[in-house]
């Protein structure tokens, strides 16, 4: 038999530390735990395969040697994009020199947002490719993984064009959601900034 427990942080709320401390991150999403073994089973981000700005293939294992930091997004976003790419930025310059440190933006225009376009704007913006990754795939599948791996709400239609999640993600190499922040918030921001390298440090 397992028993089953629910965990969500919701942005805001962001995680069971504050910056600066020396807490453990907690684990988002599904927990399971056999009530025979004992043994603990966390939500995890489901295999992938993406395209990215350099017209090549993102799979979960190009990013398992280290943990990384995901956002979804579309490139003619006039509404949040804008400030969850710039507050991105600020965490990109932050830790640009840590190696264990990547970025997977996700696309949910992706009639529009070709690896051409997205090349331009990882190049307009300034970030190195190889760190930053834009991805793109079809629009179901990307809805699929934002939905059920990230827990992120978005949704399409004509009339009102695209909805998606404002958050950023922090995901540590077994795939585990380890933190939620809203990413149009500099203050929740700061929280993600102070998380990384308490996450960093499980890995010593």
């Amino acid at each position: 038999m397992r028993y089953l427990f629910i965990l969500v942080v919701f942005a805001g709320f962001l995680s069971c530390s504050s910056p600066g401390g020396n807490d453990k991150l907690p684990y988002i999403g599904r927990i399971e735990v056999d009530e025979n073994s004992g043994d603990t089973t966390y939500h995890t981000i489901a295999d992938f395969k993406l395209m990215d700005q350099d017209s090549n293939w993102v799979t979960n294992e190009d990013l398992s040697s280290g943990i990384y930091v995901a956002d979804f997004f579309f490139t003619s976003c006039p509404d949040i994009c804008p400030m969850m790419k710039t507050q991105m930025l600020r965490v990109y310059e932050t830790f640009k020199d840590e190696p264990s440190v990547r970025y997977l933006s996700h696309t949910i225009d992706p009639e529009r947002d070709t690896p051409a376009v997205l090349k331009d704007f990882s190049d307009r913006i300034g970030v190195d490719n190889s760190i930053w990754k834009f991805v793109t795939a079809e629009i179901d599948y990307m809805y699929k993984l934002g939905q059920t791996s990230y827990m992120a709400p978005m949704a399409s239609d004509a009339q009102t064009g695209f909805t998606h999640s404002g958050r950023f993600f922090l995901i540590d190499k077994e795939r585990r959601i380890r933190g939620y922040y809203d990413g149009t918030d500099p203050a929740s921001v700061d929280f993600l900034i102070a998380d990384i390298p308490k996450l960093l440090k499980e890995y010593e």
